[in-house]
């Protein structure tokens, strides 16, 4: 499997430092990164109506979800850091690929809704500050397509300066706006002590914290701090992993800080004022110039949201390529990647706005904390899974205590968001014209992922981690050679998948054939890439698989064997049958190593579909 963000993997040298404080400065910079999806325009939402209606009773529930994100950031670092995986890469070598396409499905669905509320916010500031309609401020919001790009290419030092530079743009501007608003210091502190008014407040509380953790942040965190490059002895993964702790603890409390600031404005403006229906960002905005009394109140506001939205899309675009590369091994063009993303979000978009007009922005937010919210538990439990694998962590994996405190943040998490998203199933529910339709298509998708979720919370307790065919050696391969063959003809086949039923199908080649023989091995790219661009695929798999069928031609040529090779692109049952039959083979010998459980369902086995359409025997063997 290749490197995350490989065009920027451990790009950043941390060894032969002068001073600690340089060494330290090295490693700080992803979680930066990672904090500006903690304040994107989708958590403004929450804070403004959290603090127009309840004042400063809910900041506590801020600080506990920024203590929850920096747990499961810090495990999501961890793994990255240890396994140099990032969690897609890691799922795809832990699941069946029919799981995994659900996994990155789901991944894509929660960028494409990260990415609604970051159009959203980035158009809505637009419209705040220039006075441009909200469509076209959305349509506007394509023209950063090429920004990740330009910054990716002058390095991630560069990107991670952007980021930081926006971060400070969006701190300096609250800090402005705690002095306009001039918050009551006691009642502040008050709101840090936990309590509930009602029961509107907890779904309030429960819409805050689904907005606050983000999904795509973990996938995100894991590939970022592979981006430096530090010794990777026992000393050295401890000191990056100290390290990372103390740049995720800085840079998450900045991302608390903005928060608190947006919901204290909101309780020190609205609340303070009796104005206790203020929810929409546009709303804010219009009233926060008579009631401080300052004409910059509401500009440094729009300027925020603007910067606001700008810095997620960048990560939210990284976040893309990860889960692409990841769990699909395809990797393209970052600017198509960009493109795709951005049309997801901005299309739904317009024509909503178009149909229901500018007031239902606030609406579109909230379903795309839904989504997110949805998506949340596939991402945190494999990850808890991973760093407490011994074996997976290289000793490096979370103590008892750890482990037992992330599975109450998660079953928190899981929770709260299962309920948000059970209140809307609801509601949809009393208020559809058509409510048939809703049962028998959301209802049955709902208790889809809960089963889903189910599956991926018990399979690591009841299945043993299977071993990932990449991480397979041929070096390992215990070969019997045979010097005389039985077989009476001379030109077999053999296919290969990588995985240990080649030791056996060789086995059984070498004793038909013998040394006298000559062998082709046959492997088949199955990547979805390979599948839509054939042998114009250039991924890291086929790069991967190419590399070992000639590790397997160097080794058995070396001792004495006729060997050529035959990469294929696509579905090996229709692939293995060409090859065959263009070629002068006289048997096919396949081990036992077709896919198994949900995929047979899916795609069938490859021996049942192949056995029709060549026209020499076959010969298969179990593993």
């Amino acid at each position: 499997m290749g490197k995350s963000l490989e065009e920027v993997h451990g790009s950043v040298v941390t060894q032969d430092k002068k001073s600690v404080f340089r060494k330290i400065l090295a490693f700080f910079g992803p979680a930066y990164l990672i904090s500006v999806g903690y304040m994107d325009p989708g958590n403004w939402a929450t804070d403004i109506a959290g603090g127009s209606q309840f004042g400063y009773a809910l900041l506590w529930v801020l600080l506990m979800s920024n203590m929850m994100a920096l747990l499961l950031q810090s495990l999501s670092a961890r793994l990255g850091i240890v396994t140099q995986r990032d969690l897609a890469q890691a799922s795809r070598e832990t699941y069946s690929p029919f799981i995994n396409y659900i996994l990155y499905f789901l991944a894509e669905i929660a960028i494409a809704a990260c990415d609604l509320a970051e159009v959203l916010g980035m158009a809505i500031g637009i419209n705040l500050l220039f006075d441009i309609p909200l469509i076209e401020g959305v349509i506007i919001t394509v023209l950063d397509t090429f920004l990740l790009l330009f910054l990716i290419n002058k390095g991630i030092r560069k990107m991670e300066a952007f980021i930081i530079v926006l971060v400070a743009i969006i701190g300096f501007s609250f800090i402005f706006e705690m002095i306009f608003a001039q918050p009551e210091v006691d009642k502040v502190l008050l709101g840090l002590i936990p309590s509930m008014p009602n029961e509107a407040a907890l779904y309030i509380a429960i819409g805050i914290i689904g907005a606050t953790v983000m999904p795509h942040n973990l996938y995100l965190h894991s590939s970022l701090v592979q981006t430096r490059n530090f010794d990777r002895s026992n000393a050295g993964i401890k000191q990056a992993l100290k390290y990372n702790f103390i740049d995720s603890a800085i840079a998450l409390n900045l991302a608390f800080f903005v928060n608190a600031a947006i919901l204290i404005l909101a309780a020190a403006t609205f609340y303070k004022n009796g104005m206790f229906e203020v929810a929409e960002i546009q709303d804010a905005h219009r009233f926060l110039a008579p009631l401080l009394g300052s004409k910059w109140a509401p500009i440094l506001f729009a300027v925020a949201l603007i910067a606001a939205g700008q810095s997620s899309t960048v990560t939210g675009t990284l976040a893309g390529q990860i889960i692409m590369e990841g769990y699909l091994n395809l990797r393209i063009q970052p600017w198509v990647r960009r493109i795709i993303t951005r049309l997801i979000a901005i299309v739904p978009a317009v024509i909503v706005i178009s149909i229901f007009g500018e007031s239902v922005t606030g609406k579109l937010l909230i379903l795309s904390q839904v989504i997110l919210s949805l998506q949340l538990g596939f991402a945190i439990i494999p990850l808890i899974h991973f760093v407490s694998d011994k074996s997976k962590m290289k000793g490096f994996h979370i103590g008892k205590v750890t482990q037992i405190t992330s599975w109450i943040v998660a079953t928190i998490i899981v929770s709260l968001n299962a309920k948000l998203v059970f209140d809307e199933i609801n509601g949809w529910l009393e208020t559809a014209d058509k409510p048939i339709i809703l049962w028998f298509t959301v209802v049955p998708l709902a208790f889809g992922f809960l089963i889903l979720l189910l599956y991926i919370v018990f399979n690591p307790f009841i299945v043993k981690t299977k071993t990932s065919i990449l991480n397979h050696s041929p070096h390992n391969l215990k070969l019997q050679f045979s010097k005389t063959g039985i077989y009476s003809k001379k030109e077999i086949a053999v296919s290969v998948d990588f995985s240990s039923a080649d030791e056996v199908a060789l086995n059984n080649a070498f004793q038909l054939g013998g040394i006298d023989a000559k062998y082709t091995l046959i492997h088949v790219v199955e990547t979805v890439g390979a599948l839509v661009y054939g042998e114009k695929i250039d991924d890291h798999e086929t790069l991967i698989d190419e590399k070992l069928l000639n590790e397997y031609k160097n080794i058995l040529s070396e001792k004495g064997f006729k060997v050529q090779t035959k990469l294929g692109f696509g579905k090996p049952s229709k692939v293995i049958p060409n090859i065959i039959n263009e070629g002068n083979f006289d048997i096919l010998v396949m081990g036992t190593h077709g896919h198994t459980g949900f995929k047979d369902l899916i795609f069938g086995t490859t021996v049942d579909k192949l056995r029709h359409k060549i026209t020499i025997p076959l010969l298969v063997v179990k593993n």
